[in-house]
C-alpha cells in the first residue's frame, strides 16, 4: 500500500513514525511551508517534516493545490491512500479524487462533536467527560465524511489542552496501525455522521484568554486548562500581565466582588473571587517573571487582599 501522509503539528509526528517503523510505505510527506516563529522570527520547519527528513522520506510543502504542476506531483507518487492528520489545509475535490482507496482524515473529537479547528480544546472548555478520535473518510465538507472508526478518550480534571493533546496522539497512532489493514481488506463498514448532533470549535486568537471574572469559577478553571499552552489564561495585575497557569474551586466566601482578591486559609493559594465560588490560584507568572507558586507570589507583594482584578 503506497501512502502520502498529509501533517504538520507534533500532534501528528506518532502516526507517521509509527507507519514508517511498521514498515508502510510512505511516498511522500506533505506539510505547510517553513514558517517564521519565536521571537527571533527565525524560519522554522514543521515537526512532521523533522521527522520525515530523519527518515529520508521525500517532502513536499505546496501553498496550496491550485497550481497543475502541485497536482501532477502529488499524482506521480502514486498513492493508494492519502492520510491527513491536521494538516491545517482543506484538499480540493481533485485531490480526493487521486487515491484508489480514498482519503481518511484523523480528527481528535467524537464527530460529529467539536467539528473544526480546536476540538481537544472545546471539549475541555464544554467539560466534556469524554472526547476521543475519529477516523473519517475525507470529503470536502470539513469534517463530515463517514466514520471510519472512533475510539472514546476521558478527560480528566487535570487534564490541560497540552496534556490531553499528548495522550490523544499516541492513541492515534494505535487507531491507524489497526484501522489500515482492516480497510485494505474491505472489513470496515462506514458510519454516516448525524448531523443533529454537530457542534463546531473555531480559531482560538490571544484575546480569547482575557479572564472574565464575572464568569463561574469552574468555567474560568476550564480556562485554564483548555488554553494551556496557548494562549494562556491572564488578567492585569497592577499595570502588568498576570498569567493563571494552574488553580483550584473553592466555596464562595461571603459577599465579595468578582476578580477581588480574598483571603484564605491556604497561604499557599491566591483567593480571587469569581461569578460564582472562589479561584484558589496555585501557580502564577507574571510578565517580565519566570513561573511561580502562588505562595511566593503572594509573599512578594502588599496589601494584596481586597484588590480588584480587571475582566
Amino acid at each position: 500500500m503506497n501512502i502520502v501522509f498529509m501533517g504538520t503539528p507534533w500532534f501528528s509526528v506518532p502516526a507517521l513514525e509509527y507507519l514508517i517503523i511498521n514498515g508502510y510505505e510512505i511516498k511522500a510527506v506533505y506539510t505547510q511551508p517553513d514558517r517564521e516563529a519565536g521571537r527571533g522570527r527565525t524560519i522554522t520547519s514543521s515537526p512532521v517534516k523533522k521527522k520525515a527528513e530523519e527518515y529520508n522520506l521525500p517532502v513536499e510543502q505546496p501553498e496550496n493545490f491550485k497550481e497543475p504542476a502541485v497536482i501532477e506531483k502529488l499524482v506521480s507518487y502514486k498513492p493508494d491512500l492519502i492520510l491527513v492528520f491536521s494538516y491545517s489545509q482543506i484538499l480540493p475535490q481533485k485531490v480526493l479524487d487521486i487515491p484508489p482507496m480514498g482519503c481518511i482524515n484523523i480528527h481528535p473529537s467524537l464527530l460529529p462533536r467539536h467539528r473544526g479547528a480546536s476540538p481537544i480544546i472545546s471539549a475541555i472548555l464544554a467539560g466534556d467527560k469524554f472526547t476521543g478520535i475519529s477516523i473519517i473518510r475525507l470529503v470536502k465538507k470539513l469534517d463530515t465524511g463517514d466514520i471510519l472508526m472512533q475510539v472514546q478518550v476521558p478527560v480528566t480534571d487535570y487534564d490541560t489542552a497540552e496534556l490531553l493533546t499528548g495522550k490523544m496522539s499516541l492513541i492515534s497512532a494505535h487507531m491507524i496501525l489497526e484501522l489500515l489493514p482492516r480497510l485494505a481488506g474491505n472489513q470496515i463498514i462506514p458510519r454516516p455522521q448525524d448531523e443533529t448532533l454537530a457542534s463546531y470549535s473555531g480559531q482560538l486568537t490571544k484575546q480569547d484568554g482575557v479572564i472574565d471574572w464575572t464568569l463561574p469559577a469552574i468555567d474560568i478553571r476550564r480556562r485554564i486548562q483548555a488554553y494551556n499552552p496557548w494562549p494562556g489564561c491572564y488578567t492585569t495585575f497592577r499595570g502588568k500581565q498576570l498569567k493563571i497557569v494552574t488553580a483550584r474551586l473553592l466555596p464562595e466566601t461571603g459577599n465579595v466582588s468578582p476578580g477581588q482578591i480574598v483571603s484564605l486559609p491556604d497561604k499557599n493559594m491566591l483567593g480571587i473571587s469569581t461569578g460564582s465560588g472562589i479561584l484558589g490560584v496555585t501557580e502564577v507568572q507574571l510578565e517580565g517573571k519566570r513561573l511561580m507558586s502562588a505562595d511566593d507570589f503572594i509573599r512578594g507583594q502588599r496589601e494584596l487582599a481586597g484588590e480588584i482584578l480587571p475582566s
